[in-house]
């Protein structure tokens, strides 16, 4: 034996006798690893389209206007997450689109962009909400777009085409879902269906209450199943809806989110939840600064009404991340860039709205009189010419969700000269993307992630992989 290796061992060991054990246990509580815990609850949420950018936006609006951190950044600050990066790409390509990327989460397996959880060969992966409702849980979605848009879907059926809204719907009810809020009443309405069905009634039949505004949610009632639909398509922008008192009938993404918790929380199995804030991604194919920013902090005070459940539940894993990126906006410099960046706070509105306002017998002055009320820009007259030129025009601009081919990028880039703030496109990105976890089973994340890991480590943090 070697000698110098014996004594040591002994000396060590000596040491260790010499120690009183509680001493020893309290002095190393803090470093030890912390037991597993079991996740009872999951809520998933998603800022759709969420770019790096947009997180940092959003924050430094916060900061700089609002006088505080951004929530999701505070959450950082305070060191009360795990955090990763994401790979985001789809089977068919590196950039994914809201299908692809929610089957990767739901059905723990990427297919082709535009389907929902079925592979190249027909395959059909079982999307991860009805697993856990086999298993007993109680099943939500919530979002600030359609409920049967791609990220709420992913999460709950198999489909060959995210655009097969009108039958997503009533898949929905034959699944049975407990909770589901948002917009589409194009789906639901015997009146705007195509095929005149009416799906409200296919929902009341299966004991559901049916929600229309803010005032159906403030009163609903506990125990029953719930469709709450609040809109034809999507529901309004943050800013919009702060700034007309029309649009005030529809509930925020945070008064949503805290129903469908209160709705499920004291149900003995469990629940899941997966809350999207969608018109992050919208504005983000607009290149609409003022509706990304605000929709962002909307996002951000939801994740605060899961996180406070969850530290007073104790039991509940909250997810925080995004699908993919979008148009990778962020600051630029030059002169004046935080002056610049700052004057957002005078935006009152959209773009969609200032520009659906805009009409081709509007004059030069009546041009820069509207952007002056609802931007507090002062356009010079070139920039003026330049957009009503757009009215006056044959060509109209095209892209995702610009229904109406209104002038996005074009007025997009005459804001930049006012707000130091750039995109580099109309559409989603590659990038690697933040995804921060809270409570139990946030142990499990690993520094860097591909999207269908959530799905695995969803099923392992509540032990449904046993």
């Amino acid at each position: 034996m070697d000698r110098r290796k014996f004594l040591k061992g002994s000396a060590l060991l000596s040491g260790i006798l010499a120690i009183n054990p509680i001493d020893l246990l309290a002095n190393t509580a803090d470093v030890l690893p912390k037991g597993k815990r079991k996740a009872k609850n999951i809520i998933f949420m998603v800022s759709d389209g969420m770019s790096s950018g947009t997180l940092a936006m959003a924050n430094l609006y916060s900061q700089n206007i609002l006088g505080r951190n951004g929530y999701w950044i505070n959450l950082y600050l305070e060191n009360k997450v795990s955090r990763a990066l994401m790979d985001t790409a789809s089977a068919s390509s590196i950039v994914t689109d809201s299908a692809a990327a929610s089957s990767s989460f739901g059905g723990g397996f990427r297919v082709k962009n535009g389907v929902l959880n079925i592979g190249a060969n027909g395959e059909k992966y079982m999307p991860i909400w009805q697993k856990f409702q086999k298993a007993g849980k109680k099943t939500g979605c919530v979002t600030t777009v359609t409920i049967t848009h791609a990220t709420p879907a992913g999460f709950c059926v198999n489909s060959a085409s995210r655009n097969a809204e009108p039958e997503i719907a009533k898949m929905y009810a034959h699944i049975g879902f407990d909770v589901m809020m948002g917009g589409g009443d194009e789906f639901f309405n015997p009146a705007k269906r195509e095929d005149k069905k009416d799906v409200y009634g296919l929902y009341r039949q299966k004991g559901y209450q049916i929600l229309k505004d803010r005032s159906a949610l403030q009163n609903i009632e506990k125990g029953k199943k719930v469709l709450g639909i609040f809109s034809t398509g999507a529901l309004p922008y943050a800013i919009d809806r702060s700034n007309t008192v029309d649009l005030q009938s529809t509930p925020t993404l945070a008064e949503m989110s805290k129903a469908a918790i209160n709705q499920m929380k004291d149900h003995k199995e469990g629940f899941v939840l997966q809350i999207e804030g969608g018109k992050v991604d919208w504005s983000a194919h607009a290149n609409d600064v003022s509706a990304l920013i605000h929709d962002q902090i909307a996002f951000e005070e939801a994740v605060k009404v899961a996180v406070d459940f969850a530290e007073k539940d104790k039991n509940t894993l909250v997810i925080i991340t995004t699908d993919h990126g979008n148009a990778n906006p962020g600051t630029i410099y030059g002169v004046d860039s935080t002056k610049k960046f700052n004057s957002i706070s005078d935006y009152r509105f959209t773009n969609e709205y200032i520009l659906n306002a805009i009409h081709p017998d509007f004059n030069l002055q009546q041009i820069k009189d509207w952007i002056y009320e609802t931007n507090k820009l002062s356009l010079a007259n070139d920039e003026a010419k330049h957009l009503l030129s757009f009215y006056n025009s044959l060509e109209k601009e095209d892209g995702l969700y610009n229904y109406k081919k209104l002038p996005f990028k074009l007025y997009s880039e005459i804001q930049k000269n006012h707000n130091s703030v750039g995109w580099i496109s109309m559409d989603h990105s590659g990038d690697y993307v933040e995804l921060a976890m809270f409570g139990p089973g946030s142990e499990l994340l690993k520094p860097f992630v591909k999207n269908t890991e959530l799905h695995y480590l969803m099923l392992e943090a509540t032990e449904l992989d046993r």
